[in-house]
């Protein structure tokens, strides 16, 4: 499946870039896990790690981890890098479905 096809699993999509070397990336995997068991099957949440997933990465235009990227229909509608509150990513991703 390319990363085209993917973001278009669901009409909302949440995608996250992260590295397993990443502090930032590493704080937020509880924080991403939780948003995930919360939307349920409503949305898919896929998460990519940049080092596996380099052409991804190019093609989202990814400078800097964790970003989190949020898809409706196939087209990007938000986009934010860096560590933030579970609560706020919950909401975003929300707020487009």
């Amino acid at each position: 499946m390319t990363y085209q096809e993917a973001t278009r699993q669901t009409p909302v999509v949440l995608v996250e870039f992260y590295a397993s070397w990443c502090p930032h990336c590493q704080k937020m995997m509880p924080v991403v896990e939780q948003v995930k068991e919360l939307l349920g099957d409503a949305t898919a949440v896929l998460q990519l790690d940049i080092d596996e997933n380099k052409e991804a990465a190019d093609y989202a235009k990814v400078e800097s981890i964790p970003t989190f990227i949020v898809y409706a229909d196939g087209e990007e509608k938000w986009r934010r890098s860096g560590e933030m509150d579970g609560n706020e990513l919950l909401a975003k991703v929300q707020s487009f479905m």
